[in-house]
């Protein structure tokens, strides 16, 4: 611990020795004498040493109210974050596609969400060995995803968040969520659960990517305005969604968050963190758990799980590597996050499911609804326009 601190300081020291030697440069270059250069130099230094002592840290929860980090939980909800990719909602929706096994299996979907306009899926449905509902969430689905991740190093905090002094998220990762078809159907879909399968079970919401940060404001969501009290919500390769006074309202309302960070994953550093500007920039909310790859003698190969602090942004955990890899955002533990094909915001439909009146509102946002598990094309209540 006392060697990670250390190395710490030497790092932050380095990077504030180039900072100024850079502003010198600056000066010079700019035509300044000596006098105003020396005068400049000391109000930078200044202003660098306030900005350490002033920055914005997550007041700390106690450990004894942390939540309990389950590896088990997480290679079944990864399978769930996995199959809301599938493009043939007809398999998705009776859980026989590709994805819809291993652990997931016997899970039964109670709708299916597609917003055509804004390109976002997810689905609701009922895990009876987890006693619980599962919310997942869809990541981006765009020609190229190094596209969608360089526009991340530019999103700024831009909403202030209703009800939250200071709280402040980017209003993309808050709209869509919350204005667009997904939220009433997601809600709608959570409350017939309760009522068929008992008012008792859990609220388990996942997603991967852009899906994890959707993910985030429904959990929130659920806690703050729908009086729900069992919430979970474990993310895969989210990215920031919010300022530290954003992070600090959700690590006290939803405090049985995990968000799961893979080695170098690019997503989890975006967009980018400046502790030198605490009131200006995006802070991760807590409970990192970060999963490292390693390998002996470059033949045996396995991966270690660390559940960081409670700061949001461990300088020990993915904060302690450089976010470069898209292979590592596209793979956790050993299961695909993405779609079949990288493309446009396309589905596949089974021929029952083409010949049904469904297929007329396609075109605008809409849901695919069933008894529980089995799909009835013509009832008029299975459309949500």
């Amino acid at each position: 611990m006392k060697l990670v601190f250390h190395s710490y300081l030497f790092i932050s020291g380095t990077w504030l020795l180039k900072s100024l030697a850079e502003f010198a440069l600056i000066l010079v270059s700019l035509g300044f004498t000596m006098g105003q250069r020396r005068w400049l130099f000391l109000l930078a230094i200044f202003a660098f040493l306030l900005s350490f002592s002033s920055s914005r840290v997550l007041k700390l929860r106690s450990d004894e109210f942390r939540p309990v980090y389950n590896h088990t939980l997480a290679l079944t909800l990864v399978e769930y974050a996995s199959a809301v990719y599938m493009s043939d909602l007809s398999e998705l929706f009776h859980w026989t596609c590709e994805r819809c096994n291993g652990l997931t299996k016997g899970f039964q979907v109670i709708e299916i969400i597609f917003d055509v306009e804004h390109c976002l899926q997810a689905y609701v449905g009922v895990a009876k060995d987890l006693n619980a509902i599962i919310i997942a969430f869809r990541g981006t689905q765009e020609h190229s995803i190094q596209n969608w991740v360089s526009d991340l190093f530019w999103k700024q905090l831009d909403l202030n968040y209703p009800d939250m002094p200071d709280a402040m998220v980017h209003h993309g990762f808050y709209s869509a969520y919350h204005n667009t078809t997904v939220r009433p159907a997601v809600l709608g879909a959570v409350k017939r659960a309760k009522k068929a399968y008992g008012t008792n079970m859990k609220i388990m919401v996942t997603g991967h990517s852009m899906g994890g940060a959707m993910a985030s404001f429904c959990g929130l969501d659920l806690v703050v305005n729908e009086g729900e009290e069992n919430v979970q919500v474990m993310t895969f390769g989210q990215p920031r969604v919010g300022n530290a006074d954003f992070a600090s309202y959700y690590s006290l309302l939803v405090p049985n968050t995990f968000r799961i960070t893979h080695d170098h994953d690019i997503v989890p550093h975006l967009p980018p963190y400046y502790y030198l500007f605490p009131q200006k920039t995006y802070h991760h909310f807590p409970t990192e758990v970060w999963v490292k790859d390693l390998s002996f003698l470059n033949i045996f190969r396995f991966s270690m799980e660390k559940v960081c602090d409670n700061t949001g942004e461990d300088p020990t955990c993915s904060r302690s590597v450089r976010g470069t890899s898209i292979s590592d955002h596209l793979r956790y533990f050993g299961v695909e996050l993405m779609c079949e094909t990288w493309r446009q915001c396309t589905i596949v439909m089974s021929n029952e499911m083409e010949r049904s009146r469904w297929t007329r509102v396609l075109n605008k946002n809409a849901c695919l609804r069933g008894r529980f598990g089995r799909f009835n094309a013509e009832e008029e209540e299975g459309f949500f326009l």
